[in-house]
């Protein structure tokens, strides 16, 4: 199974996004779900993000990157907002 990771990265300090990771982003989101295939997996993290304030309220320098991985490699993953 997959869990979705949304890394939400400014482009002042990451241009390229391929360079956003959990350790330089400005809040990074697990969502509670897991799902099958990796296309469930990107939609529901998009879709999980623009339902919550931090979706609604992005800045204009900041990118999205939704990152699904396995669901065990997430457990006790700590969840960081800097806003």
């Amino acid at each position: 199974m997959l869990t979705a990771l949304v890394l939400i990265c400014s482009v002042a300090q990451t241009p390229d996004m391929r360079d956003c990771s959990r350790s330089n982003a400005v809040a990074v989101m697990r969502v509670p779900a897991e799902f099958g295939n990796p296309a469930t997996c990107f939609m529901h993290g998009q879709a999980y993000l623009a339902g919550t304030a931090i979706g609604q309220e992005m800045a204009a320098d900041e990118r999205v990157k939704v990152i699904c991985a396995r669901s065990e490699t997430t457990v006790g993953l700590r969840i960081v907002t800097d806003r």
